[in-house]
């Protein structure tokens, strides 16, 4: 890592009006976690590192604490978060404020296996010793919600219109919401390219410019967070639950996925068709991909998601320029070839989700795999391409089953994970619905 003069770095951001940092670091679930630092203190938390429970890894979006390997049966251990200069950015939402991502160690020194960063950066590696790297440009979709206290749920869609698909401008955005984010994400320097809504009531969606496998990863996590910070600085409340409602579609998480040597020249494809190593890539991702549900489809909300006629994939197929497909191959060739893998919704922890497609693309490209012929047509016939996961258990089961995939991402990584998101359907079991009160508790 370059070399930074930390003294002179406090004295430019102090004369810039900036007196606080903001350290964050993604948990296992993809939430923000951190702490706000005084920018006095910047110093010897780069020397020391900020102390964080490791159980903060394996905490439940309610605040229940998981027991993962590490954390309670471990008497509750620290971990050190040590700030990552390279990603100080301006917090433009909040004024005096910069922001900065953390990489985080166990106590002995390594990194914590079950850091999504950390797993990230393995498989980056893993990748590098084929002399590829993978450039990745995340799509994430999400609804923006506004307060109703004539709802069960205390919220509603914002701007609850149908029709407004791909408009711009008021219509569909009255309080301009859509362009405040655009603007604050790109004055953090997220490298955002463009904002719409999206196809449902309420629904939106932000892309951002391609990077590296972890530099992509860093800027999509950070998308995430301040999109939801934003929405609360309106008093509103932006959510990336996969199915928030029963009559309207998902919210999706697009990965593009190319892969370039280490001359940067992109090999995914040649000047009029794909590569060799571009149809390894996309075969790989294609045998993995019940295993992949897993991480790409993480919560048991994600399955509502999938079915025929929901532009959401059911099946384990691709297809050129074919939005039906699990893997869309877009039009573009020679540097602009890649591959779309629409697998993903955006519950997904964005290091973890393209760690995991990388892992699989890693696994194709090393095995020399070969897909099948690609989907023609609208294709959502089952008896045309095996059948992804229906449920999370189901997803879980084939990632353990997986251990090529379980090798590459890490085996640590993958029993926290899986520990974890078993802990979360068994809790589901266990709690009463809506739906069954409504269905039973009248006429049974």
């Amino acid at each position: 890592m370059e070399q930074v003069d930390v003294s002179g770095l406090v004295e430019d951001l102090r004369a810039r009006g900036i007196d606080v940092i903001r350290v964050s670091y993604s948990d296992m679930i993809g939430v923000d976690r951190g702490r706000d630092v005084l920018l006095d203190e910047l110093e010897s938390a780069l020397g020391h590192g900020l102390a964080f429970c490791r159980a903060i890894y394996h905490t439940s979006p309610r605040g229940d604490v998981v027991p993962v390997q590490g954390g309670l049966e471990s008497g509750l251990p620290d971990i050190k978060a040590r700030p990552d200069l390279s990603t100080l950015t301006d917090l433009p939402w909040e004024p005096g404020a910069a922001w900065v991502l953390a990489d985080v160690d166990a106590m002995d020194g390594g990194p914590a296996g079950e850091g999504p960063r950390h797993v990230a950066r393995h498989v980056s590696g893993k990748l590098a010793e084929l002399g590829l790297r993978a450039v990745i440009g995340p799509e994430l979709e999400f609804y923006v919600l506004e307060p109703d206290d004539t709802c069960d749920r205390g919220w509603k869609r914002y701007a609850d219109e149908p029709g407004n698909v791909y408009v711009v401008g008021r219509k569909g955005d009255p309080r301009g919401i859509l362009l405040t984010m655009l603007r604050y994400l790109r004055d953090a320097r997220l490298q955002v390219t463009a904002a719409n809504h999206e196809f449902s009531a309420g629904q939106f969606e932000i892309n951002l410019n391609h990077s590296e496998l972890v530099d992509a990863a860093d800027r999509a996590f950070r998308m995430k967070s301040a999109v939801q910070e934003i929405a609360r600085h309106e008093g509103m409340l932006a959510t990336f639950m996969a199915k928030p409602f029963n009559d309207e579609g998902g919210s999706g998480f697009h990965l593009h996925v190319s892969l370039v040597d280490d001359d940067g020249v992109n090999v995914f494809g040649t000047e009029d068709d794909l590569s060799d190593t571009g149809r390894a890539a996309i075969a790989g991702v294609l045998a993995h991909a019940p295993a992949l549900a897993a991480i790409l489809n993480p919560t048991i909300n994600s399955y509502k998601r999938f079915g025929p006629d929901t532009l959401a994939p059911w099946l384990i197929d691709w297809g050129m320029d074919n939005r039906s497909a699990m893997v869309r191959i877009p039009p573009e060739r020679g540097r602009s070839s890649r591959m779309e893998v629409r697998l993903g919704d955006a519950t997904a922890n964005p290091y973890l989700a393209m760690a995991a497609v990388s892992a699989a693309v890693y696994l194709g490209v090393r095995d020399k795999l070969e897909p099948p012929a690609p989907l023609e047509g609208y294709g959502y016939d089952p008896a045309s391409a095996p059948m992804l996961p229906q449920s999370l258990p189901e997803a879980l089961d084939a990632l353990e089953a997986d251990t090529e995939l379980r090798e590459v991402l890490g085996e640590y990584f993958v029993t926290s994970f899986v520990t974890y998101k078993r802990n979360e359907v068994e809790r589901f079991s266990r709690h009463i619905t809506d739906w069954e009160f409504l269905e039973y508790a009248y006429h049974l």
